[in-house]
């Protein structure tokens, strides 16, 4: 498996970008998961993981938002939650490898499974897009605790933790073995260097 450099990501996040700001808001995005999730690893050395895999799919997850941006420049946030398959049909296109193609598609919220799209009616094709391997269940963990709202904002584990019960009642369980498997990660020298407030 050969794994893009960080300069090679950076210029696919470029070239997918429809402008200036889309590519700040994303990228800083990937960027902050990235140091959550290999501050993460680090705290956990006995699991075993793949370093480059892990700050690959990190710097990766989130690319497929750019398709999400109308020719206004506006973001269409009713989507929102095609973004990982449409990162998947991105890097797919790409020639990336199939295991970073997977991060994009099996990172978001903490798993959507077959039932939760057709109970929910969500606009994706029929199937599983759990996190399966140690690398997206700590990708999609990592994610978690920063959002791109505006202004964007990181996240406390307990305040992800309430707000992801609207979307069923298995999700806080979900949530909760990923906290049990990874840690709480240290997000007061990101907010600090990133200027987002913690909520």
């Amino acid at each position: 498996m050969i794994i893009p450099s960080d300069r090679r990501i950076r210029d696919l996040h470029e070239r997918y970008a429809p402008h200036q700001a889309a590519f700040d808001l994303v990228y800083t995005h990937c960027e902050i998961v990235c140091a959550i999730a290999e501050q993460l690893m680090d705290g956990r050395p006995d699991l075993d993981l793949h370093p480059g895999l892990v700050r690959a799919g990190c710097l990766l997850h989130d690319i497929g938002v750019y398709r999400l941006y109308d020719d206004t420049g506006a973001l269409h946030g009713r989507d929102y939650v095609r973004h990982g398959v449409l990162g998947d049909e991105l890097l797919r296109a790409e020639g990336l490898p199939e295991v970073l193609c997977r991060i994009c598609s099996h990172h978001t919220g903490v798993g959507i499974s077959r039932a939760d799209v057709l109970a929910q009616r969500l606009p994706l094709p029929p199937a599983d897009y759990l996190a399966e391997t140690a690398e997206e269940r700590l990708i999609m963990y990592a994610d978690k605790f920063h959002s791109k709202k505006t202004p964007p904002v990181f996240n406390s584990a307990d305040a992800f933790a309430a707000s992801i019960r609207r979307f069923g009642a298995d999700k806080p369980a979900r949530f909760a073995q990923l906290r049990a498997e990874f840690g709480d990660p240290d997000l007061a020298p990101l907010t600090i260097r990133y200027g987002h407030a913690l909520r």
